[in-house]
């Protein structure tokens, strides 16, 4: 594949018109973390942003900061840690769990929406997105939103560009939310609960006036592969909870006598809490180095486990919980399954699937992303058109969504 890396949104603008004008697909990346994520794009060129980089507007009292597309998401982090601040969204890395290389790139956690275990209390990625710079299929660029929230023009415009994973247009800035970063942490671990009993610990704990950030249930198939097989006995059920020292020790030590009703408790101070949550975050237990397929599902919280219980009746399933249980990370021991869960979602009451790894062969037959209803389709293919007419951006990675 040729790789087209430009320097500046001029030289972007060129490339997509030149491939426009001839009716040439483009495969759009930032670090290519995410390298088989997706369904497959047809198109042998790939329009990178690599080259697009670096911090163009930051000033730490506004908490916003602009960034090119193409910045590694580690120059960001490191700038935002400097300054204690934050993305409040959690981007996971994907590299783990794809088997891939390279550096993650600022501009492709937006258009994926990339959200962590604080997705649930803090947002979506898309929800710290202020503004964007884009070319459009038409080799036009396109300027979005502002760098305060109170700036609304073409805030509909800046959402639809998060998680439209390259196929509506070529981004090449944004502008986006960095709250304070809380000064510790720490987690409170329930053992030996099963996947029902641990969807009722945490819909108790988050009604309690204690703010908890993370919610998460490991089943004892994955929790020993967390802290050194140190969790906890058996199943373990994560509950974190931040800010400022004295408030993280008042409101654990709440949350921690709330939860003896359920079970066994331990508590984890900051550096054990971090790791904990990097690592639920970044999937690590199905980051094992082979290609079977990995799901990434998301439901209401309370009928997560009811999912995977009746899943399991049929299927080889491994699973955890995040999100209060409302994101399954499942494993499928054989085949991907695909008619089957979405079968068992829909009859629960809805969700989305999406399928983050499979064997090539098997990813070949298979939509990666939740099939869209009617309406939904249509107009999704309206947006297309209006975004793309050529239908040169990524060209079939969301076929079937």
């Amino acid at each position: 594949m040729i790789d087209l890396s430009p320097t500046t949104d001029e030289e972007a603008e060129a490339i997509v018109r030149s491939h426009t004008e001839a009716g040439e697909p483009l495969a759009i990346c930032g670090g290519n973390t995410r390298s088989g994520f997706g369904n497959a794009v047809a198109a042998e060129s790939r329009l990178r942003s690599s080259n697009l980089r670096g911090i163009t507007a930051y000033n730490p009292g506004e908490m916003v900061l602009t960034a090119r597309s193409g910045t590694p998401l580690s120059e960001i982090e490191a700038a935002l840690a400097e300054n204690g601040q934050m993305m409040a969204f959690e981007p996971m890395d994907h590299r783990p769990i794809m088997g891939t290389t390279g550096e993650p790139t600022i501009g492709g956690v937006f258009a994926a929406n990339v959200s962590g275990p604080r997705r649930f209390v803090a947002g979506a990625a898309r929800d710290s997105l202020l503004g964007v710079s884009f070319i459009n299929g038409k080799g036009e660029i396109i300027k979005a939103g502002g760098r305060v929230m109170k700036n609304v023009t073409g805030l509909d415009l800046v959402k639809l560009m998060a998680g439209s994973h390259g196929t509506l247009g070529f981004l090449t800035e944004v502008t986006f939310r960095v709250p304070p970063r809380p000064r510790t942490e720490a987690t409170i671990v329930i053992s030996g609960l099963n996947d029902a009993e641990a969807a009722n610990a945490m819909a108790a704990a988050m009604a309690l006036p204690v703010e908890v950030s993370g919610a998460a249930h490991l089943p004892m198939t994955v929790a020993w592969k967390f802290l050194d097989s140190t969790l906890s006995e058996g199943e373990g059920t994560c509950l974190r909870i931040e800010g400022l020292p004295g408030s993280v020790d008042a409101r654990a030590t709440k949350l921690a006598a709330a939860m003896a009703a359920f079970g066994s408790v331990t508590r984890f101070e900051q550096a054990d809490s971090v790791r904990l949550w990097r690592d639920i975050r970044n999937v690590a237990p199905y980051a094992d180095g082979t290609a079977r397929p990995v799901w990434r599902v998301s439901v209401a919280p309370g009928t997560g486990h009811q999912l995977v219980a009746a899943l399991r009746l049929e299927a080889g399933v491994d699973a955890y919980y995040d999100w209060q249980g409302g994101l399954i990370w499942m494993r499928m021991e054989a085949d991907a399954d695909a008619d089957l869960l979405r079968r068992f979602i829909k009859a629960l009451g809805g969700g989305h699937a999406t399928l983050i790894r499979a064997p090539e062969k098997m990813r070949s037959g298979i939509a990666a992303f939740q099939p869209q209803q009617e309406a939904v389709a249509l107009l999704s293919q309206r947006l297309k058109l209006k975004f793309d007419p050529a239908g040169i951006f990524n060209p079939g990675k969301m076929a079937g969504a």
